[in-house]
């Protein structure tokens, strides 16, 4: 008895100051987070391989990412490697207050509060600012365009940042174009382990699970209005057809609308679609995809919601000016949005990240590859250290390659290897029939 007491007081002392719901979660947070590690086999072994070898050692690391089981196994490779993290919200409602919990309990300074306001939020990111990271790993790029507002001066500490979505790679694009970038900066959601299969099989089922959870409506014989058919809208779309729904996508790519009409779906502009979709999922990246004019022409019953990183998609202040009245109690993360003309639209999760606010996000086994692709980055980034140019990088395909090859083992799985004369045919231009 006296020695547990003396192990619970030495943790609590250990305990960095941070802001995290109620630490009465942990224990639920720890199993949670032990489920996840189950179906992340990838993560393990590379949290074992920096054990050995240190990689992180004295480094120290602010994350801004969804707070969630998935993340804390991350977070629990890098501090195995010897990393100092700080890890804080990405997004008001993707936090999972008993994970919080159980990595604050654990030693790592966590601030995230799911539900936080603005204010809040901003704290938090301004506090991983404080943290005098070297690494940042960012997952829509908050902490690093706050890293830029803020001064010069952090971004000269820091070695390179990772960036985890879609939406994040464009900011950072646009910051590098405009003159605007001071660090090295890792395009992660590009690497083909992160968007090949996070963005289409993580979004496409997670997405359809937040819809179901928040509304449990019957999918099948519906029209799912899809905007926008990149990976995650292709993900989307693939899992909703299979649950039986008729799909519609809207596109501003023409070479997207082509693809997503050869892969069976009815392509049409969001004017159009408006009148027939019961179910709306935006995954654009862009603001004001669905506007005054479509909520206008909605049917009675019409389910919005989104799935891109950050709630612009939707235009939520003309919803709200068309709504009479907004009724809140009929189902969780569902706002009933009921017009003049008595028309009723249902709102999921604010307009925040449908999979992460109304459900629990990507499915472990898929976040598997994308952290483990964050975490071979990070130790790049360590090993290069002030030798980074200042610009948008691609991750090397060394690390694609070795998080593939390492996925396909633990699936049991095996593929051919090329022979020495076929290496020479691919690798020479003076054979052919």
């Amino acid at each position: 008895m006296a020695a547990k007491a003396t192990k619970t007081a030495a943790r609590t002392a250990a305990r960095p100051t941070g802001d995290v719901a109620d630490l009465r979660l942990a224990a639920r947070g720890r199993g949670r987070i032990a489920w996840a590690a189950g179906q992340m086999p990838v993560l393990a072994e590379l949290s074992r391989r920096f054990a050995r070898q240190k990689t992180f050692r004295g480094l120290r690391i602010s994350a801004c990412l969804h707070v969630t089981s998935e993340t804390a196994n991350l977070v629990r490779a890098l501090v195995a490697g010897g990393a100092d993290v700080l890890l804080c919200a990405s997004n008001p409602l993707s936090t999972q207050d008993d994970v919080a919990a159980a990595l604050h309990e654990e030693g790592v300074a966590v601030h995230a509060v799911r539900g936080e306001d603005r204010d809040r939020y901003w704290r938090h990111v301004d506090a991983a600012l404080a943290h005098d990271p070297q690494i940042t790993i960012d997952d829509g790029a908050d902490l690093v365009s706050r890293l830029h507002e803020t001064g010069a001066a952090g971004a000269k500490k820091v070695l390179g940042s990772l960036e985890e979505t879609t939406t994040g790679v464009i900011r950072l694009r646009s910051m590098h174009r405009d003159g605007a970038l001071k660090i090295p900066v890792f395009a992660v959601n590009d690497a083909q382990c992160k968007h090949l299969f996070d963005n289409r099989y993580g979004t496409g089922q997670s997405t359809i699970d937040g819809i179901i959870r928040a509304t449990n409506v019957l999918l099948a014989g519906r029209t799912m209005v899809v905007a926008g058919y990149g990976w995650c809208g292709k993900g989307v779309s693939m899992r909703a057809r299979g649950l039986g729904a008729q799909i519609v996508v809207t596109e501003v790519d023409p070479v997207k609308a082509i693809e997503a009409a050869l892969d069976g779906h009815r392509v049409m502009p969001m004017e159009q679609a408006a009148a027939i979709g019961d179910v709306f999922v935006t995954v654009t990246g862009n603001r004001d995809v669905v506007r005054r004019e479509h909520f206008a022409a909605m049917k009675d019953g019409a389910i919005v919601c989104n799935s891109g990183h950050f709630d612009v998609e939707v235009d939520l202040k003309a919803l709200a000016g068309l709504a009479a009245r907004v009724e809140k109690d009929a189902r969780p993360a569902t706002d009933t949005y009921v017009m003049q003309d008595g028309r009723r639209i249902h709102l999921l999760a604010e307009g925040r990240l449908v999979n992460l606010a109304a459900a629990e996000g990507h499915p472990a086994a898929v976040m598997d590859m994308s952290f483990s692709v964050q975490a071979l980055t990070a130790a790049h980034v360590a090993a290069e250290g002030d030798r980074l140019e200042v610009k948008v990088h691609t991750v090397p395909e060394a690390i694609d390659r070795e998080v593939a090859a390492l996925k396909l083992k633990t699936m049991g799985l095996a593929i051919d290897r090329l022979s020495k004369t076929q290496e020479r045919y691919l690798a020479s231009w003076r054979e052919g029939t």
